[in-house]
């Protein structure tokens, strides 16, 4: 009789259980979502401004910005560029050199399509080669006898270190004409032209 009675409350003490479980609501635990903000994704365009020091000289002489050599003619141009980081090893850019500063003899103008491979050699630190076409006008001035204006190929060599997210700074040397046709101010029928560039790139 005992065991009897004791099974009726354990049924009976169930029944009370499942009964009651079916009356009570269920909440469910929702985690609250934070929204993490993406970082903005740079275009791969960008533009630039420098400075450079530009050498103009019979072809015969060498390049020499110390020391004012026979023949050789030191500018002060800006330089203005554009161009569009196709990915981290390719680029393209275009320039556009002028001179602000002259020793009285020539002043020059100057422009460049450029083919840019680069290489990454660290996170912020990048090394680049460039290849390409471009056109450099020189007119002479009180009184110099110098014209040349000629389009040829042009090559260069840079570094480049990354600031910041947006802003780079860069340096560079390009040889902007050799052998170039012209009537130059110490009577030189060929023409070398070189620059060595510093400069800022905004990355858009």
């Amino acid at each position: 009789r005992k065991i009897v009675l004791s099974i009726s409350a354990v049924v009976a003490m169930s029944s009370l259980v499942f009964a009651g479980g079916g009356t009570k609501e269920v909440t469910e635990v929702v985690e609250p979502v934070v929204a993490i903000p993406m970082a903005e994704e740079l275009s791969g365009f960008y533009a630039g401004l420098g400075l450079s020091a530009v050498s103009s000289r019979d072809a015969s002489v060498s390049m020499d910005f110390l020391d004012a050599a026979a023949g050789q003619d030191r500018l002060g141009n800006v330089t203005f560029s554009a161009g569009y980081n196709v990915n981290e090893y390719i680029a393209v850019e275009g320039r556009y050199t002028t001179t602000f500063s002259d020793e009285d003899l020539v002043e020059m103008d100057g422009w460049s399509l450029f083919a840019k491979p680069q290489y990454p050699v660290s996170e912020d630190f990048s090394v680049y080669a460039l290849l390409g076409f471009g056109g450099v006008s020189m007119d002479g001035i009180n009184g110099s006898a110098v014209d040349v204006d000629e389009t040829s190929f042009q090559w260069g060599l840079g570094m480049n270190y990354l600031a910041t997210e947006n802003i780079s700074i860069f340096i560079d040397y390009t040889s902007l004409a050799a052998d170039m046709d012209g009537v130059y101010w110490n009577g030189a029928l060929q023409v070398d032209a070189d620059a060595i560039t510093l400069g800022v790139n905004y990355l858009f």
